[in-house]
């Protein structure tokens, strides 16, 4: 929980008596949606959602060579840059945090597929 959330939610407690103001309070809170995260998705559907994420780019060459086995640099023609782009937008379409040296290592759409995979957040 968010630092801001956690305020809001601590003071609204506090200063919110009636049941009707409580409600605004918790309509106008942005919920996170249930599928945000990795858990309880099988490894097709991680596929899916980090092939749907590779599509965003407009780098990304071909539609045809967004496949699992496709590497970043040889396969779909991203350098370093676009690379680290990529997992940074597979750790927010994921709600997951991935260390550097566990990013630098994901060169392919399966290695990235693996490691959300692995994650507790996506068993």
């Amino acid at each position: 929980m968010s630092f801001i959330h956690l305020a809001l939610r601590s003071t609204a407690s506090r200063h919110l008596a009636s049941s009707s103001l409580s409600r605004l309070y918790q309509s106008r809170i942005p919920q996170r949606a249930a599928f945000s995260a990795a858990s309880s998705l099988d490894r097709a559907q991680i596929e899916k959602r980090v092939l749907d994420v590779l599509r965003t780019f407009e780098k990304v060459g071909h539609e045809k060579s967004i496949k699992p086995s496709a590497s970043f640099t040889d396969d779909l023609a991203l350098d370093s840059l676009d690379a680290v782009e990529v997992v940074m937008a597979v750790e927010e379409e994921f709600s997951i945090e991935i260390p550097d040296a566990e990013a630098d290592a994901i060169q392919t759409v399966q290695q990235a597929i693996d490691y959300i995979a692995k994650t507790p957040e996506g068993t």
